[in-house]
């Protein structure tokens, strides 16, 4: 065998530098990297606007005012979080207690109704179960704001305006479909044989839906549970008109006590803001995990 020569470059002829080869591993860490930017560029994006809660919250009037205003504050004056609770234009903390207390009713009463509701249309083939499910979905076309006249009515009729119980009965009628078509997913994922080998054994219907089926779709009840939870919380245009003493009204209502005619006192309107996103937030910090499995469940077959 005899060895080739590549032939030399002619003289004078200029010679093409060779590209710059990148290795796989330079460019997973130059993607890598792209994409930790792009991440920081939409959580600084999203977070902006509550960090400029956050810091209007520790300033005074005279500060968020000012005629050249500054993002953070030249004086931090925690004690805003302190001397709200005791203003006069609304009892913060009954306030509070008020929103807790019909958001949990509220969830529970939806999670009690949409259960049954939701393993018996994914389990059973009855007459009409299309048009249900149909009519089901269509109540979440109508938002509490646009029947807001038409409650006040019905409810004044039965003797419950500016109560808890309208409010919590309210809130988990506009969220019962919700609740119940996306757990009527989950039970209709889970195998029929499950349920027919638990009734072999000898389990009745409750002890097939409670003890067998619950801990097959508890994703999708912790994100109907979650949703619901936080749609009661933020509601504010039934809770305005059905509410009347300031006692009962919700932290949503409240806050709107801060914004005056003459004056606002958006020190307090920061600091309640923040006060009414804490829990919500632990809400999602503590279920993160359940609650992007019940979102991503059935995604791939």
């Amino acid at each position: 065998m005899t060895a080739t020569t590549l032939p030399a470059p002619a003289a004078g002829v200029p010679v093409k530098p060779r590209k710059k080869r990148y290795t796989s591993d330079q460019i997973t860490l130059s993607r890598m990297l792209w994409r930790m930017l792009a991440g920081l560029v939409v959580a600084l994006f999203f977070i902006l606007p509550y960090l400029i809660m956050f810091f209007g919250s520790v300033k005074t009037q005279a500060q968020i005012r000012s005629v050249t205003p500054t993002y953070f504050p030249t004086e931090w004056h925690w004690e805003n979080y302190l001397t709200m609770w005791s203003t006069p234009e609304t009892p913060l903390f009954h306030n509070l207690v008020s929103t807790i207390v019909i958001s949990v009713c509220a969830t529970i009463l939806v999670l009690f109704v949409s259960l049954p509701a939701a393993y018996y249309t994914a389990r059973y083939r009855f007459p009409g179960r299309l048009v249900f499910l149909f009519l089901v979905i269509v109540t979440q076309m109508l938002q509490p704001a646009v029947l807001t006249s038409g409650l006040f009515r019905q409810f004044f009729a039965m003797g419950l305006i500016d109560t808890w119980t309208a409010m919590i009965l309210i809130n988990a009628a506009f969220n019962l479909a919700f609740a119940v078509w996306i757990m009527h997913a989950f039970f209709a994922g889970v195998p029929r044989e499950v349920d027919e080998a638990a009734q072999i054994d000898g389990a009745g219907r409750f002890t097939v839906l409670f003890r067998i089926n619950l801990p097959l779709v508890w994703p999708g009840i912790v994100t109907a549970v979650v949703f619901t939870f936080v749609a009661c919380w933020n509601e504010f245009a039934a809770s305005l008109v059905i509410l009347q003493t300031a006692d009962n009204q919700p932290l949503s209502v409240a806050l709107t006590k801060f914004v005056g005619q003459y004056a606002t006192s958006w020190q307090y309107v920061f600091a309640v803001s923040v006060v009414a996103v804490v829990p919500v937030v632990v809400l999602f910090m503590l279920i993160e995990k359940r609650l992007v499995g019940g979102l991503t469940a059935g995604s791939v077959k």
